[in-house]
């Protein structure tokens, strides 16, 4: 009996659907046959990229969770990045991938197994033991015996499997700890089949070099909207590829719910709209809609999660002392639940395996932490990084906080080596890109600065680049902040919400040894 054709589950506009049926074509020469079902030989060393691209509320995340959907039903094999199983010639592979942690966690959260694009670039190495069991999990093989586990913990690491498609996950509920069953990591040397890349318009040109290494065909879906990447003069990965290789969605769909913030955000596209005149906008706005908030002040007791945005460092900066001042947190040490934004790996190269099992965890440069309190060792911080897979993590630790006026920062305590942190009670726009939060700050004054400045990149003036950005951050509420005041907190910062019962913490050594 033929197998019946993978549908999409949902009704698509017009755009989504030529969007589908192009991609489709690209994966047909990539071995995949998304019309019957069929997994076969690629016809070719590759497709090269394609992308999707439009503006928040277009419906990219929803054709890119349809398209995993199809595809996962056709077979093809889905690398997640915590385990990969033995190569067989006759499947085929998708990656889903996001610049980062947050972002990939949006996905996650939609039900689409995506991971970073770091997570995907480096593969773990597992113990031979352990990788019997991964691979029992992923039904390549026989249910094992394993001398250190019990019956009753294989079925644990059975039944996790089968609601969550973590072997890291499951490996966790059969009582293993990380260090356990991951020995090392290895740079991937071998290419995947087909990789999709959420959030596009982060790529820089080394990343976007590295994925097209390791997929011959490749999907970006990205905002053209947003910031390009720091140091890339504006440009995004995707504005080189040739027009017929960019699809473009235009139908917003999500204005059929009347989201004021989405409308102010699409506001921004009118050429003839000033400053003064969007604040005006945001002003009318909150006078009849609760999703968007006229901000006489920043609310404090939201920066420990959801940062506020600014466009410059100096704000930037103000804004964290004045949050440490008002929870009297000391000089010399960082309280339970500040949060911290993760400003890259410090360690010689000699330690590459170190700075691997860094990344790997979800500390890359960008990542959202909370601290959690310090560590069994000096310089140790236990830390919860926001939307990892396994976010309970002690490592080694170098913390900076920045002051106003001063060159150097202070750094109340740090091991020689380690992941480094700067605070993440304020974010610039830019760094944010690729997050959102449920409510988002915007930090009006900054942009108003940018508007005054008069500066533009790619022919559009940066003030409203910065706003759409920023803006869109928000999932289901705007607070437009217009003074630069700071309300006192309404309770102590708090870290039990975050604490995961029985969740095995991974003790990372970057300590020169």
């Amino acid at each position: 009996m033929t197998t019946p054709p993978a549908k999409p589950t949902v009704t698509f506009s017009d755009d989504q659907a030529g969007a589908f049926d192009s991609i489709t074509d690209m994966l047909q020469g990539a071995g995949v046959d998304l019309d019957d079902s069929l997994l076969k030989p690629p016809a070719s060393d590759g497709q090269g990229v394609m992308a999707v691209l439009g503006k928040a509320g277009s419906g990219k995340t929803l054709l890119l969770a349809e398209l995993y959907k199809a595809l996962d039903e056709a077979g093809v094999d889905i690398v997640s990045g915590d385990y990969e199983g033995r190569k067989r010639r006759e499947r085929r592979t998708l990656a889903i991938l996001a610049p980062t942690n947050k972002a990939a966690s949006v996905l996650r959260f939609r039900g689409v197994p995506a991971t970073t694009i770091h997570r995907i670039l480096y593969t773990p190495v597992y113990d031979p033991e352990y990788e019997r069991i991964a691979e029992w999990l992923a039904g390549n093989g026989e249910r094992p015996e394993i001398e250190d586990l019990s019956d009753e913990a294989l079925d644990r690491a059975h039944a996790f499997y089968q609601s969550n498609k973590s072997i890291p996950g499951a490996l966790a509920a059969a009582g293993l700890r990380g260090s356990d069953f991951i020995t090392g990591w290895k740079r991937r040397d071998e290419p995947l089949d087909i990789g999709f890349v959420d959030e596009a318009s982060m790529l820089d040109d080394r990343q976007f070099n590295d994925l097209q290494e390791i997929f011959p065909n490749l999907v970006l879906f990205g905002d053209p909207a947003q910031l390009a990447p720091v140091n890339q003069s504006g440009a995004m990965a995707f504005d080189t590829l040739p027009e017929p290789r960019k699809l473009q969605l235009s139908r917003i769909h999500r204005q059929e719910a009347d989201n004021p913030i989405l409308d102010l955000a699409h506001a921004l596209a009118d050429p003839a709209l000033q400053f003064e005149d969007f604040e005006r906008m945001v002003e009318d706005t909150a006078r009849r809609d609760d999703r968007v908030v006229w901000g006489q002040r920043v609310e404090v007791d939201l920066m420990a999660r959801s940062p506020v945005l600014v466009w410059r460092n100096a704000t930037r900066i103000r804004l964290i002392q004045a949050f440490r001042s008002v929870y009297g947190a000391p000089d010399d040490a960082l309280l339970e639940g500040e949060p911290l934004i993760c400003d890259g790996i410090e360690l010689p190269l000699k330690h590459r395996k170190k700075r691997l099992d860094l990344e790997a965890r979800g500390l890359i440069k960008g990542a959202q932490v909370v601290y959690l309190g310090p560590g069994r060792k000096p310089g140790f911080s236990r830390l919860h990084v926001i939307g990892a897979e396994d976010p309970q993590v002690s490592a080694a630790s170098i913390v900076k906080i920045e002051k106003p006026d001063e060159e150097e920062p202070f750094i109340p305590f740090a091991a020689r080596m380690g992941a480094a942190f700067l605070h993440g009670a304020a974010v610039t726009i830019h760094k944010a890109q690729g997050s959102q939060w449920d409510t988002v700050q915007v930090f009006a004054p900054d942009l108003y600065a940018a508007a005054r400045a008069g500066r533009v990149e790619a022919g559009q003036p940066l003030w409203k680049r910065l706003a759409y950005v920023a803006i869109t951050r928000a999932q289901e509420r705007l607070i437009w902040v217009v003074r630069n005041r700071l309300a006192k907190p309404s309770h102590p910062l708090r870290v039990d919400d975050l604490r995961v019962a029985a969740a095995p913490t991974l003790t990372l050594e970057a300590q020169d040894t």
